[in-house]
């Protein structure tokens, strides 16, 4: 199907886009997506100023703020937060009531931390969304487009499966985080199953780390949504395989009763510079091969920012991920970590 959207509209007017993070993220993936579209970038903001200057020096942005307060003066600014979860909320604190903010994923590092951003969101007016990015993949954008023509039935299986080595050292900040894989990593996929398929009315979780890095909390999971009787939903994921790229895999299976799509997560199998994502879809009794645009890694960075900039401007009639969406895959997650740490039904005797 060569119909299928991939891409988000672009914003008529943008507005000028203000850093508040300049680390690795910002490096690899926003400033290349937007620098692709042609949006202003006024400059970055970092609490390590030497972060600040390098990024502003590597792509010649026109500043490198010394203060928050100094990246606040720019006139109608959008915030993009790239952050870890503990410091949004006092951020968020310090930005001009009425912002247009964009926020790096997680929404806080637990449900408690995620109302509190919630609520300051809101008593501050504030124009929020959250940067779950998986949603705005090409592979993603022409997967939501499929359900909605109903091309295949009703969905009776999801399921997730990642046998990866992820990166963690690149990510300093999550040493000792007492939540980690779920909440910093699997947030997307379990953010992008609550859009196709719903809200589910439960998790069955287990979290565990790895013996080798003990500095990190959960690097593996295995999960079950419950979405009643008709359809299955699971996720596998380990992050830790040390066995060569031989039997890595980054894949998302969708199958319904007309139908069925696969899609291949190319990020995650070569972090960050990635392999091509990849799609296939069965219909009439065949597997198809859709041609992507690109992938996750750094097109659906596109589309976060496009969607906010356009609804500020009324050409969008809703954000994608508001802060009031995110907060329920924040709840999701909790009930995750909550299912891990009660562990599973005790086995009876049968004597």
């Amino acid at each position: 199907m060569t119909d299928l959207p991939q891409a988000w509209a672009r914003p008529s007017a943008p507005r000028p886009i203000v850093f508040v993070g300049g680390g690795g993220i910002v490096r690899t993936a926003h400033i290349p997506a937007y620098r692709r579209l042609g949006f202003p970038i006024a400059g970055v903001y970092d609490i390590n100023p030497a972060a600040a200057h390098t990024t502003a020096s590597r792509f010649d942005l026109p500043a490198a703020f010394e203060s928050l307060a100094e990246a606040t003066r720019v006139p109608r600014a959008v915030f993009d937060l790239a952050l870890p979860g503990d410091q949004i909320s006092g951020v968020l604190e310090q930005l001009p009531h009425g912002a247009a903010v964009l926020i790096q994923k997680p929404m806080g590092r637990d449900l408690s931390e995620a109302g509190r951003i919630l609520r300051t969101c809101q008593e501050r007016g504030m124009t929020a969304a959250v940067n779950l990015q998986l949603r705005f993949s090409p592979a993603m954008l022409a997967l939501r487009a499929l359900l909605e023509r109903d091309a295949l039935g009703e969905l009776t299986d999801i399921d997730l499966h990642l046998v990866i080595e992820q990166p963690w050292h690149l990510w300093t900040f999550m040493i000792g985080a007492p939540r980690l894989e779920l909440v910093y990593h699997s947030i997307h996929y379990l953010d992008a199953i609550r859009m196709i398929a719903g809200e589910p009315a439960g998790a069955y979780c287990k979290a565990v780390a790895h013996p080798e890095t003990p500095q990190l909390r959960d690097t593996r999971s295995s999960i079950i949504l419950d979405y009643g009787d008709h359809l299955r939903c699971s996720l596998v994921m380990n992050h830790t395989h040390r066995a060569g790229p031989r039997f890595k895999r980054s894949e998302l299976m969708i199958e319904g009763t007309g139908g069925a799509a696969r899609l291949v997560l190319g990020v995650n199998l070569d972090y960050p510079s990635g392999l091509p994502d990849e799609m296939e879809l069965f219909t009439g009794g065949r597997w198809q091969p859709v041609p992507l645009r690109g992938s996750w890694f750094t097109e659906a960075f596109e589309g976060p920012m496009s969607n906010l900039q356009r609804f500020i401007a009324g050409e969008d009639a809703a954000l994608v991920s508001p802060v009031e969406d995110t907060i329920k895959t924040m709840a999701l997650i909790d009930a995750c970590y909550r299912s891990s740490d009660q562990g599973g039904t005790p086995i009876p005797a049968w004597d």
